[in-house]
């Protein structure tokens, strides 16, 4: 009996993505564990491997396809002897084409949302309208039942913010709007978060024609112009930094590298200023228990580990790798997990395990010489530390100039989550631990 092989979920979020690339074609033989394809989403590039036996009867979504629907089939898998007739799955669907200057490799998050079925137009059928844009020139995601209520009540669904998987528009949204109007958006507005935006063609038209090229938003861009709007919309951020004193650090990370163990004449491991951060926020937040959580309507999330995501710059966007139960691991092992996340971030290779959650986040662009910054929350995080260059300053001691190198560091609180003065205290405890880094180890 044929089996259709569906488009699998490679993370709890995931909704859609790219069939990137078939690596066996029809008629080939599979056995339980085959890699048959890759599938890429906004993040990472996923091997789909087989569950069942048989033969490749017949590839249903051709390689290059966007946007691909969970649990979709893509291929029917036949039994020894069987015909590839007697797959009952739809007609092969030919690949979308991204427009030539975008990256096709990407899943848009917009596209995270399945639209509405709809039955198939008899052949005199009027085109259907087009889709519905909001603010920020992207579709308008909602359940079916939203829609129709919606429709009832003459709510225009393009002013709701959705409350839903990657801002889709659900029942309990619709209901809490305003006939005319989206929730909580004022009569005059027209953005995703309730203020207006402008037209993309007001915008270009500020500019002469020819004078500029268009590159089209890839599905990393996306998710990360998304998810950082939503964040500061959502998320009430305040700030605080310290200056932080490095000798001491410096000296121990020199000479705890020269007794990493050698490998093929190269060091094991070679421990990095950051790997220093990572440990020192980590044992920071396990002192301040509080600040180690998650806000939800329903109640504080307080987290047992310190997961801390570490932010990785990729060619067109980042993403973050998480060292999970950062606190208990030794500053070797801290080197070693990142380098290899690191290297797999940029390979596009990450798992998704390895990237999504954690309960808080560093971001350092010290190697880029910077002297302060600061960074966005990024939900489910209630903090995120920006990190910056290390320098020789002069610096006040017992009434005397003398030369220290320090770096500032700065932390962002969502302020539904942490006082300033418990951010204060943990900010207190983290320099603590970087200014006398025996800690660290101890």
């Amino acid at each position: 009996m044929p089996i259709n092989i569906l488009m699998p979920a490679l993370s709890p979020t995931m909704e859609r993505g790219n069939l990137a690339k078939w690596l066996k074609k029809e008629g080939d033989k599979v056995k339980s564990g085959d890699v048959l394809a890759e599938i890429e989403t906004d993040k990472a590039t996923m091997e789909v491997e087989a569950v069942d036996e048989g033969v490749l009867g017949k590839i249903l979504i051709a390689e290059g396809t966007n946007d691909v629907a969970v649990n979709e089939p893509i291929a029917v898998l036949l039994e020894e002897g069987e015909d590839a007739s007697a797959a009952s799955a739809p007609a092969a669907k030919p690949a979308e084409k991204a427009p030539a200057t975008a990256d096709a490799g990407k899943s848009s998050p917009a596209a995270a949302e399945a639209p509405e079925p709809t039955a198939a137009p008899a052949p005199a059928a009027p085109a259907p309208a087009a889709p519905k844009l909001n603010g920020l020139g992207a579709k308008v995601f909602a359940s079916p039942l939203a829609r129709r209520i919606a429709k009832e009540r003459g709510i225009d669904l393009s002013s709701i913010t959705g409350s839903g998987p990657h801002g889709r528009v659900v029942k309990k949204d619709v209901e809490n709007a305003r006939p005319g109007t989206g929730a909580g958006a004022p009569a005059s507005g027209g953005g995703q978060f309730g203020f207006p935006l402008m037209p993309d063609d007001k915008i270009r038209a500020l500019f002469e024609p020819g004078s500029y090229d268009v590159i089209p938003h890839d599905g990393m861009r996306k998710t990360i112009a998304s998810r950082m709007q939503q964040s500061k919309v959502v998320v009430p951020h305040y700030y605080l930094a310290v200056d932080v004193d490095l000798d001491a650090l410096l000296k121990m990370r020199e000479e705890m590298n020269s007794y990493a163990p050698m490998s093929d004449g190269k060091p094991v491991w070679r421990l990095s200023v950051n790997d220093f951060i990572i440990k020192a926020l980590a044992l920071t937040l396990k002192k301040h228990p509080e600040a180690n959580a998650s806000w939800t309507e329903g109640g504080m999330l307080r987290h047992k580990g310190v997961d801390i995501g570490v932010a990785v710059a990729i060619p067109d966007g980042l993403i973050t790798p998480i060292i999970r139960n950062a606190h208990e691991k030794a500053l070797p092992d801290i080197s070693m997990e990142m380098s290899s996340l690191a290297k797999r971030a940029r390979e596009r290779k990450l798992k998704p395990h390895e990237y999504q959650g954690g309960t808080t986040a560093i971001s350092n662009l010290g190697m880029y010489g910077v002297k302060h910054f600061t960074a966005v929350v990024n939900p489910p995080h209630s903090t995120i530390l920006a990190v910056a260059a290390g320098e020789k300053r002069a610096v006040v001691r017992n009434d005397q100039i003398v030369i220290a190198t320090q770096m500032t560091a700065t932390i962002s609180c969502d302020h539904r989550v942490l006082d300033g003065a418990e951010s204060a205290q943990l900010m207190q405890t983290f320099k603590g631990y970087v200014e006398k880094p025996v800690g660290l180890v101890m």
